[in-house]
């Protein structure tokens, strides 16, 4: 009756609840992520990762009905399982779907994820893992796909999904070169880099029917850039067999520190020249992408060999500090566990 003297009809308001609480977060997560498709394919399946996997627990609540305490306490969960990086990137997938649901005209009065606090990041990447540090990671590697990746990113200075989405189109294993397309890489440039002899050592027997040298196969039919996954748990996983041989954690890290490294030391310690670091990590910086291209052609190419197989060497050459297990200054067993190339 009050409706009713307010000139409102009861039954269209009961009809907007309905349709309210139709809209839940899953049925709009669907409709959302067909738009963001134009995205490159590693970008999009890490948006529908969040959206699918990380906000999973709200899915079933209508997206009017979402507060700011909801997705507070979400953010909060993620943070604890996997890091307030994977949170803030969480956070701002959920947000860009809730600005598009808005732009389509859906009338969320209280845009919930507005005024949550980011989570707290660390500074600007910067740290560069010691001699000690680095053997003890080699080491702890174990003979799957996680190990093969870890020790590769190491020797070869590559980002985390340059190889852990490579794929064997990309590997020629009779040159030893491997071809990343410019879909690939950061600088949207094509980069072929050497592989030495260790690094072709870790890649995996071809599995029959699999394009990637990692992982263990595409998510769904129709989405065929899938390599490896499952980075969060590898790296804690990781993480406990560094800290039992050494009989304590390793400060925090990342895999992208292994490229710091690998940069810092080849240009430092094994007088590697910077233009051939950066060639070798498809940075451009002061030298400029005309440089780059001209340092990757097919005459410099031994230069960037080179500088990998001294910087291999450099690695096998570690002292393992394994307290109980390996005495100060033994090295580390460079191919234990790598399985040979198969074309």
């Amino acid at each position: 009756m009050g409706l009713v003297a307010n000139g409102r009809d009861p039954a269209d308001e009961k009809a907007k609840a309905r349709l309210q609480a139709a809209d839940t977060l899953s049925v709009i997560a669907d409709q959302y992520l067909p738009n963001e498709e134009r995205l490159k394919p590693r970008t999009y399946s890490e948006v529908e990762r969040y959206l699918l996997v990380s906000w999973k627990p709200l899915h079933p609540v209508s997206v009017f009905q979402i507060t700011r305490r909801h997705i507070s306490a979400r953010i909060a969960d993620i943070v604890s399982v996997h890091g307030a990086v994977s949170a803030a990137r969480a956070r701002t997938v959920l947000s860009s779907m809730f600005n598009w649901a808005i732009r389509e005209g859906l009338d969320i009065a209280a845009y919930p994820v507005l005024g949550t606090n980011r989570p707290a990041q660390s500074r600007s990447r910067e740290r560069v893992l010691t001699e000690t540090e680095l053997s003890a990671i080699w080491q702890a590697c174990g003979d799957d796909d996680y190990g093969r990746i870890v020790r590769l990113l190491l020797l070869t200075a590559l980002r985390r999904d340059e190889v852990g989405s490579m794929q064997w189109a990309e590997l020629d294993t009779n040159s030893g070169l491997c071809t990343l397309p410019a879909t690939r890489t950061k600088n949207h440039g094509e980069h072929l880099l050497p592989l030495v002899p260790a690094a072709l050592a870790l890649v995996p027997l071809r599995r029959d029917g699999r394009d990637f040298h990692f992982g263990d196969g595409p998510r769904r039919s129709g989405d065929p850039h899938r390599g490896f996954s499952g980075w969060s748990k590898s790296k804690s996983a990781l993480d406990a067999r560094i800290a039992e041989a050494l009989g304590e954690p390793l400060p925090h890290w990342t895999v992208h520190d292994l490229r710091r490294s690998a940069s810092t030391v080849m240009a430092d310690r094994l007088g590697v020249l910077p233009h051939i670091v950066e060639a070798i990590q498809t940075t451009s910086a002061a030298t400029g992408r005309a440089l780059l291209v001209y340092i990757t052609a097919r005459r410099t190419r031994p230069r960037l060999r080179e500088a990998l197989e001294r910087w291999a060497e450099h690695v096998a050459a570690l002292p393992a500090q394994k307290p109980g297990r390996a005495g100060a200054g033994s090295r580390p067993d460079f191919f234990h566990g790598a399985a040979g190339v198969h074309s």
